[in-house]
């Protein structure tokens, strides 16, 4: 599994950046998503710890919880390929420009 992930970590990136290039509404499309994730995934972060400082729980224990939920985790994965997606389209950008 852990062979899995990996790879499509270091797939998904490229896909996206020969997506953009291909087809310029995809941009924008990356962009949009990119945004919406990164509000679910400071809500679901921010809703977290306030359930915990509100209950006065332990932090360490409950705080964990929060990888359980699939919309937390689906949208930091997004973000995550997201970033290196930015990342090699501004290498491109910059090795394009010199």
């Amino acid at each position: 599994m852990t062979v899995i992930i990996t790879v499509i970590i270091c797939i998904i990136p490229p896909v996206m950046l020969l997506g953009a290039w291909l087809f310029k509404s995809w941009r924008v499309v990356y962009n949009v998503l990119a945004v919406l994730c990164a509000y679910i995934f400071g809500i679901i972060s921010t809703l977290a710890i306030y359930e915990i400082l509100h209950d006065k729980t332990v932090f360490m224990t409950n705080i964990h919880a929060v990888f359980q939920n699939n919309w937390f985790l689906l949208s930091g994965a997004y973000l995550g390929s997201y970033g290196m997606y930015v990342i090699q389209l501004r290498m491109l950008k910059q090795f394009r420009q010199e």
